[in-house]
């Protein structure tokens, strides 16, 4: 799948740069940063230094004791009342915060993770100048070293403060998450909890949460499956409609339908939930019009789960075909006309050229779009929270109702009256799992991948 790139060996090893360099190239691997300051790399030289300076105090006075307490979350987990002896009262001792104990810990892992990448580029910038010295070539100054952060190095610069952020706010909170898992966080241990293993994997997997995942997990893969279908193929339609020769007026319909996908989706659920309900419009103009004798309950806590699903992807189909227009109109306005005129010339009707021609060339493009849309609906919160809050109830399952998706059923886990935390973090974990497994196994079957 990928080809191996061919490294070059290094100028110098690291063997040969302790032993054949100068007091500070030696020094360097110990206090970062001596050797650029001996070169007059001021910036460079001073950047390492202070780095491990701040690292070392942190480690000493905090890092230490929070990777120790990293092992255990904390020894004081439930509430105790203590005498104290020196007041001569009773006091309440509370549990240790296992939430900070963690977040911190991964912290400070996290740094050390850093401090070690730190370290290696010290290490490399180090035996770059001892084999520039070395070949007795050109030493950058301090000013062309600043300078080429802004030329050869421009792509080092702007690069920083993304990754920084990525760091910050997706690792940090993904290893916590995962972090989570493996302890027994919930309503029962909400300060003080400890590691437990794969303890909620099993609750999830084989326990009490097993009659409720798989049928979620079920209905989950149908959701994503048939809404991601049906937008994509009644969006390619749309678009084959709209772009018949026979059509006036294309750039009016197809503003007509963008519509719905300019005004934003809370608003457009949140109108057909007002639209669906039992004594909302569509019921009243269905009386009116003599076409059922009692209102048709479509989404409501009394609803059929078969009718409640039914409605949901119908409504998605309203919110996600104008998406899958405007792409598929790109794509049909690119097409090449030689090959369709030569099919109809060759007696091809509209059916064979659209089955033969267009519809595998779109499908061609978008083959990545879908996967990605697909993904999209596993993970789709908007459209079940605010259209159906995941209604109706199920009594069979533990917290999730008969439209929820595992991601509504994650929230209901962490923000309902069950709180398990650590179950929550389980389904995190397997949804991202067959996310990557579905996405990665779908892609390679693609021909843009097999063909690009």
């Amino acid at each position: 799948m990928f080809r191996r790139k061919n490294h070059l060996p290094p100028e110098a090893t690291y063997r040969e740069v302790w032993k054949k360099g100068d007091a500070a190239t030696k020094a360097s691997f110990f206090l970062m940063g001596i050797s650029q300051l001996k070169n007059r790399q001021w910036v460079k030289g001073t950047a390492y230094l202070v780095s491990e300076v701040v690292f070392l105090l942190w480690l000493i006075f905090s890092g230490t004791s929070a990777l120790r307490m990293l092992s255990n979350l904390g020894a004081v987990k439930t509430k105790q009342v203590v005498f104290d002896q020196a007041q001569g009262v009773y006091i309440t001792k509370l549990p240790d915060n296992s939430v900070l104990i963690l977040l911190f810990g991964i912290m400070a892992l996290i740094l050390m993770v850093a401090m070690v990448v730190l370290y290696i580029a010290n290490l490399r910038s180090v035996r770059k100048l001892y084999v520039l010295h070395r070949e007795q070539q050109h030493v950058p100054t301090n000013g062309e070293e600043l300078a080429s952060l802004l030329d050869t190095r421009l792509h080092t610069t702007l690069l920083m403060l993304p990754i920084l952020g990525i760091i910050a706010f997706t690792v940090l909170p993904t290893i916590y998450m995962i972090s989570m898992a493996f302890t027994n966080y919930d309503a029962h241990h909400p300060i003080g909890f400890s590691w437990s293993g794969l303890q909620a994997f099993g609750n999830v997997l084989s326990g009490d949460l097993a009659g409720t995942f798989f049928p979620v997990l079920g209905w989950t893969l149908v959701w994503a499956v048939c809404a991601t279908v049906t937008t994509f193929f009644f969006g390619v339609l749309l678009a084959l409609l709209i772009e018949s020769k026979d059509i006036k007026h294309k750039a009016f319909w197809r503003t007509i339908f963008v519509i719905v996908y300019a005004v934003p989706q809370f608003v457009s659920l949140l109108m057909m939930a007002q639209f669906l309900d039992l004594q909302g419009p569509l019921n009243n103009i269905l009386l009116g019009w003599h076409l059922i004798e009692h209102p048709i309950n479509f989404i409501g806590a009394s609803a059929s789960p078969l009718v409640a699903r039914v409605t949901v992807i119908v409504v998605n189909m309203w919110i996600g075909i104008p998406v899958s227009m405007l792409v598929s109109t790109a794509i049909i306005q690119n097409l090449p006309e030689d090959q369709i005129e030569a099919a109809r010339i060759d007696g091809a009707n509209a059916f064979q050229i659209f089955r033969a021609i267009t519809f595998p060339q779109i499908l061609f493009v978008m083959s990545p779009a879908l996967i990605q849309q697909f993904i999209g609906n596993l993970n789709n919160f908007n459209v079940i929270y605010l259209l159906t809050g995941g209604l109706p109830m199920n009594n069979n399952y533990n917290g999730a109702g008969s439209t929820d998706l595992l991601v509504t059923w994650l929230y209901n886990l962490t923000f309902g009256q069950t709180q398990r935390y650590n179950a929550s973090a389980v389904l995190g974990i397997l949804i991202f799992i067959i996310s990557a497994t579905v996405s990665l196994i779908a892609y390679r079957r693609t021909n843009a991948f097999k063909e690009g």
